[in-house]
């Protein structure tokens, strides 16, 4: 599936001009981000499940569309977002501002390692992040695009032992993912004492293979996996029941 932007109406469309997307109880300006709101990000923020968790990370909010349905949903969570492109990060914490969760939202410009460097001792209950993932393709045209998209050598190393360490005893990660990006991760998860705790297949229409998974990674190397399958499509142009579902507390059109 080639990436595409989600129109204001919960289309995707390849181009979508206006800079505003109204959703049900926030907007988000994408002005000066790289990465556009997208089927994968919200699908992420709308899918994520933790138990009563208190302290949330959002690593390369971009718009910081997924923070703010995470704060939508945890209504009593304190929600921190870390953006590395400097003109995403001050449009995100504009989002924010103008949110009306913004009490519980707080950005963080800089890279991760950074930010880890500057907060030795936070833990989170829930860590989320839509990263870049184009490993060992080309690169960009464009340097925010490049940023946005395509992970250096050794990124997702350095990812998952930081998350590693910032996770409570009970905490998750999500993530999502390409396939083969993701069969990457999970051996790196491993090898730093993350265990997989499910995986959500999530399919164009039912026949497809799956072109994305949303990865959760937890400290219990006793749970089952539990492998679920995610339709967007149930036909050309039409959204199937389970998407519309999911996105009805956010999307205008649903």
């Amino acid at each position: 599936m080639s990436y595409r932007t989600i129109s204001e109406h919960g289309f995707r469309s390849k181009y979508y001009p206006k800079r505003m997307f109204r959703f049900k109880q926030f907007n988000v300006d994408q002005t000066g981000c790289a990465m556009k709101i997208n089927t994968d990000g919200v699908l992420l923020g709308a899918m994520v499940t933790a138990n009563n968790p208190q302290n949330i990370l959002d690593i390369g909010t971009g718009t910081g569309v997924i923070a703010m349905m995470l704060a939508q949903r945890f209504t009593s969570t304190n929600i921190d977002a870390v953006e590395i492109d400097e003109q995403a990060a001050s449009t995100a914490n504009a989002n924010f501002q103008n949110s009306p969760f913004q009490s519980r939202l707080t950005l963080y410009p800089g890279s991760f390692e950074h930010f880890f460097d500057q907060h030795p001792q936070i833990k989170y209950d829930l860590i989320v992040s839509n990263p870049p993932f184009y490993i060992n393709s080309l690169q960009s045209p464009t340097i925010k695009i490049n940023l946005a998209k395509h992970a250096a050598e050794g990124f997702f190393e350095k990812l998952i032992a930081s998350i590693v360490n910032r996770l409570t005893e009970h905490g998750l990660c999500w993530l999502i993912l390409p396939v083969d990006t993701s069969e990457l991760i999970k051996g790196i998860a491993k090898q730093h004492g993350l265990h997989l705790q499910k995986i959500i297949n999530v399919h164009s229409f039912q026949k497809d293979n799956p072109h994305r998974e949303i990865v959760v990674f937890g400290r219990n190397a006793e749970a089952s996996v539990q492998i679920d399958q995610f339709n967007i499509y149930e036909d050309v142009n039409i959204y199937s029941a389970a998407y519309r579902q999911l996105l009805k507390p956010y999307f205008l059109a649903f």
